[in-house]
């Protein structure tokens, strides 16, 4: 199968599926031998200058709205993820601190956190139960998820702005940033794997809030 018969075929994919594709996938769906990163780059430049770029998100590939043209699509993006400051602030720390339990975000924030705050970010999909500490009282921990690093174009939370940054950006004013506990100001920890969950624990909210 020629090259361009392939790159045809993983445009075709990518643009037809409302998910990131990871290369293994893609792989495929070509001819035994093809190489799959090969043509994802070629196809990454032949849309570098277009109004949709190819990229690589939480290790899968999918075409998103230009960078530049962003601002056409924001009115609507943010009449439906519209989060409060509480949320936001959530979301950080889990985000810099997973897996992070309930009673430590509290910590962070000097003040409690709602059930409501976290029923958002788990009905955005952006945060999860990561499985329980173990320590006396097995509280829940949460992480953020694949959709989390999707929704910010995100590949990995390695590449998560600095705390200074944010900071600066006024996303964490109430935030007592220096018991984030991270590696350092500017590199957030690396994601964590889930911790064991009980066989009988579900993801529903009343359940995994402690």
């Amino acid at each position: 199968m020629e090259i361009h018969e392939q790159m045809r075929i993983c445009e075709a994919l990518l643009f037809a599926s409302d998910r990131p594709l990871s290369s293994i996938a893609l792989a495929e769906q070509l001819s035994e031998g093809s190489d799959v990163e090969d043509i994802l780059k070629q196809l990454q430049e032949k849309y570098k200058e277009s109004g949709v770029n190819l990229v690589e998100v939480a290790g899968k590939w999918m075409f998103q709205t230009a960078s530049d043209l962003a601002f056409l699509l924001r009115k609507e993006e943010e009449k439906e993820r519209k989060l409060s400051r509480a949320a936001v602030e959530t979301l950080a720390i889990i985000a810099y601190h997973q897996p992070v339990t309930r009673a430590e975000i509290e910590e962070v924030r000097g003040v409690g956190v709602s059930k409501g705050t976290l029923d958002v970010l788990m009905e955005a999909l952006w945060i999860k139960p990561k499985g329980r500490r173990r320590t006396p009282g097995r509280p829940m921990t949460y992480g953020t998820t694949e959709d989390f690093l999707v929704h910010f174009g995100l590949n990995s939370v390695k590449d998560l702005p600095g705390i200074a940054e944010l900071k600066a950006a006024g996303f964490l004013e109430n935030v007592n940033t220096s018991r984030l506990n991270l590696l350092s100001d500017d590199i957030p920890n690396e994601e964590q794997p889930d911790l064991p969950m009980d066989d009988d624990e579900s993801s529903s909210e009343e359940q995994v809030i402690s």
